[in-house]
């Protein structure tokens, strides 16, 4: 059976690194991103396209991996984008964290050009995407997902069809949930714990074997004792999932509140400068909270006495 052509669009810290395994399982790669194709690429045999219509006129699958929603429409529907060049019934796979709102408005418009959609974000920062370990959830048809399943096993290991349309995207906003809400209670629990004298370190050792223990507590824990903040997943993306998360909870009437919390945290994080550090920086809100607080207390103390 020949191999789909493959229109590549968006060539950021995540799509190198999945493009180069698809040109190394020998597809033909097509491809297009505003700061021009990387020379390892186009080495591995990725032709670069002036467009995202152009890229899309030449495939049979067309991938996106962009950085929000907005790229997303203006990539799909905007002047020179893939609805203006592709040919019906080419696949459109989304694997961008977008709204699930959007993305299903999204697969209504590109069915009118005979076009179809699958969403499939994934899961595992820039190291799943170099290691080709990364979890990818997917919504779209039984038979779209076929046909999209070996490209898929050249990119992740955990890969699931999830549902129809949409489902991709809204099982990616509850990982970026519960990721954001373990950070969330390390960081809390480790500051509360430093603050009452005990040793974080052994703290987070302890806890490690007990029911407590998680990846979070595990990774991000280490990060914080440790305070390396090299950005494996920066806050700034993190905060762009928390508030498509708080959008599509508003536009169902579902309530959030922990997740509004957290995006305030991260909010915060953001304003002392911090939104290009890992999210497991969010422990230094954590301490300028504390200090605030006793700052105003000492204040208080001073203005009684």
């Amino acid at each position: 059976m020949k191999q789909p052509t493959i229109a590549f669009i968006g060539l950021g810290i995540m799509g190198r690194p999945m493009v180069g395994h698809l040109a190394r399982a020998g597809y033909r790669l097509v491809a297009h991103t505003l700061e021009g194709v990387p020379q390892e690429l186009l080495a591995m045999g990725v032709s670069e396209r002036p467009s995202a219509m152009d890229a899309a006129r030449e495939a049979d699958i067309v991938i996106l991996m962009l950085p929000d929603t907005p790229d997303v429409e203006a990539v799909l529907f905007g002047t020179l984008g893939v609805a203006e060049g592709a040919h019906r019934g080419t696949l459109v796979i989304d694997m961008s964290t977008i709204s699930p709102v959007a993305t299903r408005t999204f697969a209504q418009r590109l069915a009118v050009h005979g076009l179809r959609l699958m969403d499939a974000p994934v899961s595992g920062g820039e190291v799943g995407a170099k290691a080709a370990s990364l979890t990818i959830m997917v919504g779209g048809s039984e038979t779209d997902f076929a046909l999209a399943k070996p490209l898929f096993e050249k990119m992740g290991k955990n890969v699931t069809l999830v549902g129809e349309v949409g489902a991709g995207q809204i099982t990616k906003a509850a990982n970026q949930m519960i990721v954001a809400l373990n950070i969330a209670t390390v960081a809390e629990a480790l500051s509360l714990a430093a603050r009452m004298g005990a040793d974080p370190a052994r703290v987070r050792q302890a806890l490690m074997g007990g029911f407590a223990s998680s990846r979070v507590l595990e990774v991000h824990g280490e990060r914080m004792i440790k305070g390396t903040f090299e950005p494996g997943f920066r806050i700034r993306l993190h905060r762009k999932d928390l508030r498509i998360i708080a959008a599509s909870a508003e536009a169902v009437n579902q309530a959030a509140p922990l997740t509004a919390v957290c995006q305030q945290l991260m909010n915060a994080c953001a304003a002392m400068g911090a939104e290009d550090l890992d999210h497991s920086a969010l422990i230094k809100v954590y301490g300028a909270l504390g200090a605030a607080a006793r700052e105003q207390g000492a204040a208080a103390q001073r203005m009684a006495a």
